[in-house]
């Protein structure tokens, strides 16, 4: 189940910090790329209500992590919340424009909140 949160409201849980070094890899096109190995879901401009994994807000959450991927190498999971990206706030952003974040810098360093983790 994912981590929920309703936007305007404190929230309970430790911010969990990971960093992402992606690997350098080849597209279907034969393109360079660097690849980080995880897929998106959400963004202030989606209806959480239509998400079939039953997110209930417009937050970023991380929809699947690729086995053996740098995402997977640095912890990230199935259902993380991004809080930050480089320290850009993730909270009330588009998801495109999270994408377009994501694809652009080489480490991410990523803030995220986990179900069930509100202390270390």
């Amino acid at each position: 189940m994912a981590f929920q949160h309703q936007a305007g409201t404190a929230m309970e849980c430790l911010s969990i910090p990971i960093t992402l070094q992606k690997e350098a890899g080849v597209d279907a096109e034969g393109r360079e790329v660097m690849k980080c190995g995880f897929k998106i879901g959400g963004g202030i401009d989606q209806d959480f209500r239509k998400s079939p994994q039953g997110y209930t807000d417009n937050g970023i959450y991380v929809t699947e992590v690729h086995e053996g991927s740098p995402a997977a190498k640095s912890g990230l999971r199935m259902h993380d919340k991004i809080l930050q990206c480089n320290g850009y706030d993730f909270t009330m952003v588009t998801h495109k424009k999270a994408v377009s974040y994501i694809k652009k810098h080489p480490v991410l360093n990523l803030l995220v909140a986990r179900k069930g983790v509100t202390s270390t």
